[in-house]
């Protein structure tokens, strides 16, 4: 199949969420989406569905189950990423991911490696990114006694700054933060802190101080690399990340700017802007908030206009 797979996403309320999705990138974000939008999604928890084409309503799950050539026949049995745009309003919970071994075991599903492009800051805000406990034990005993300021480590971000969030990376989204994250296909949290806070309920989120401790990486590591980037034809592609699981790539056209793909198949959200996408002799529309997957059979295409894009594709 010649032709793009569009996706409308699955609103996530959460109770730190803003409410900047849909002013951010409209489109077919609901306005009274909160927290987070899974845009390309195939979890359980929150599925992504086919918007127009010969696969329309399907969702993302079965179109990898029922149409592998889509995705040129691959070893996974599930699709294995997942785009989120998030917005907090307040702080979310100081937290960790397991990597797949632990994950596996533990949670019975992947474990979860992410990256974040900073799409909006407030003024100061910032981010929990890793901690400052030389040992195991300074890690224990500092989050049992609650010193979360000798603890943890904070950056003030900006937009269009990218971070690496490995699994076992302590961190957190801090208030005023919007972004955009790549990830595994896992909904597998654990949980240090969560300020106390409680739902429309009066219920606390739980914590998982003991897996939370099994999994954390002591002293905490930075792998962020410097970003690479090169000219093509009316444009620029910047890699971001290339780690075990994923690639991640920023593009920016200033005009035609034909592309090759290379890989079996590529994830693509429009965060700014808009323009076109041609394949062969037909063209689609494309604007901030679109997001869509080029298949196998898209050997080549051109993006046309003013616009900037995070593109991912699987290792």
């Amino acid at each position: 199949m010649k032709e793009p797979i569009f996706l409308k996403g699955a609103m996530q309320d959460k109770i730190w969420g803003g409410t900047k999705l849909h002013e951010l990138f409209g489109y077919d974000i609901p306005t009274d989406t909160t927290g987070e939008y899974w845009a390309i999604s195939a979890h359980e928890n929150g599925m992504s569905y086919v918007t127009g084409g010969p696969f329309d309503g399907l969702s993302l799950k079965e179109l990898w189950t029922q149409h592998p050539e889509l995705f040129n026949h691959p070893k996974d049995e599930k699709f294995p990423l997942l785009v989120k745009i998030i917005d907090a309003k307040e702080d979310l919970s100081v937290q960790v991911h397991p990597n797949n071994d632990y994950a596996k075991e533990h949670a019975g599903e992947l474990g979860k490696t992410e990256c974040w492009y900073i799409l909006d800051a407030e003024p100061n805000a910032r981010i929990v990114f890793g901690h400052k406990a030389q040992t195991k034990e300074e890690l224990e005993q500092l989050v049992a006694e609650g010193k979360w300021d000798e603890l943890l480590a904070y950056r003030y971000v900006k937009p269009g700054e990218f971070y690496y969030v490995q699994a076992g990376l302590l961190h957190a989204i801090g208030a005023g933060v919007t972004l955009l994250e790549v990830q595994q296909s896992s909904d597998t949290t654990y949980r240090f802190y969560d300020y106390d806070r409680t739902d429309a309920n009066g219920n606390k989120r739980p914590l998982h101080l003991e897996d939370a401790l099994n999994v954390t990486l002591v002293p905490a590591v930075d792998e962020t690399r410097p970003p690479f980037g090169m000219g093509t034809t009316n444009g620029r592609i910047t890699l971001l990340l290339a780690n075990d699981y994923f690639a991640v790539e920023h593009w920016q056209t200033t005009g035609q700017m034909p592309l090759d793909k290379v890989e079996d198949y590529t994830l693509l959200s429009v965060i700014k802007g808009h323009g076109t996408l041609q394949i062969d002799d037909k063209t689609y529309p494309l604007e901030k908030g679109v997001f869509f997957i080029l298949p196998k059979d898209v050997e080549s295409f051109e993006l046309d206009g003013e616009m900037e894009l995070i593109v991912a594709h699987a290792k």
